[in-house]
């Protein structure tokens, strides 16, 4: 549903995170009077092999430091942990983003290596507890694949690093003619896109003619990377918010709201 009024009223926002993860910022928007429009890009599966994250709950003792990638990480490597032991207390934490954090708290780990501000691993990397890490051992859980500069660096500085893979991402079989005949309608006003991967993916999905309206609608993104990578497509109008759901509201509020 539609609210009566709000900054946002009349406007129709498209929301492109996983399925299991759309709502709340959907219901934010819908709370202004907006238009949400769920149509996820990515979807989170279990990995095909679980045994080697089984392995590395077994061992996790052995380890100085857990670095967690994603929220999807946190929650699946999370639920392992708690069904087979408790969380050693001589391991510390750290998460890339604040999403995460937020995860491991309701895990009960509230004392998490994490920045302040702008959420990736390069900031995550700046942090003092991050800089003398040789011979410590780091164990980072994430999804299949993506950038190796955390694992990379920490080698750098003397670590030893292992990464396990707690799920897999991948391209939703979603029909998109829906979402084209709301653009055709005029009844898109921006896109919420949260990661490159996604971003990719939205473009795939749409194909050439929803790729036309999508380079003229207004894309907001929480990061950088996200902003090049949608410029790099083509995009005229990249919007980088501050990140969380926070700071997309925000933007929207300007951007794209009731003026």
């Amino acid at each position: 549903m539609t609210a009566a009024a709000g900054p946002l009223t009349g406007r129709g926002i498209v929301v492109t995170r996983p399925a299991h993860q759309a709502e709340p910022l959907a219901g934010l928007i819908r709370a202004e009077g907006g238009n949400a429009i769920v149509f996820p890009v990515l979807e989170i599966l279990d990995t095909a092999d679980i045994q080697p994250l089984i392995e590395v709950i077994d061992r996790l003792d052995d380890y100085n430091l857990a670095i967690f990638i994603s929220p999807n990480a946190v929650m699946r490597a999370m639920n392992q942990i708690v069904a087979r032991r408790p969380w050693p207390a001589g391991l510390l934490a750290a998460a890339v983003g604040k999403g995460s954090v937020k995860e491991l708290k309701r895990f009960g780990l509230s004392d998490v290596i994490a920045p302040a501000r702008v959420f990736d691993s390069e900031r995550l990397l700046d942090l003092p507890q991050l800089q003398s890490v040789a011979g410590q051992r780091v164990i980072i859980f994430r999804g299949d694949g993506g950038r190796e500069l955390l694992g990379d660096t920490l080698i750098a500085r003397g670590a030893s690093v292992e990464y396990v893979e707690c799920y897999r991402r991948v391209r939703p079989r979603t029909d998109a003619a829906p979402l084209l005949k709301a653009w055709a309608r005029n009844e898109v006003h921006a896109v919420c896109v949260t990661s490159s991967e996604g971003l990719r993916n939205l473009f795939e999905m749409v194909g050439k003619l929803g790729q036309s309206w999508l380079r003229r609608t207004p894309v907001l993104v929480p990061h950088p990377r996200i902003a090049m990578a949608a410029r790099e497509l083509g995009c005229n109008n990249v919007i980088e918010t501050v990140p969380g759901d926070e700071g997309l509201m925000a933007a929207l509020r300007q951007h794209v709201g009731l003026t």
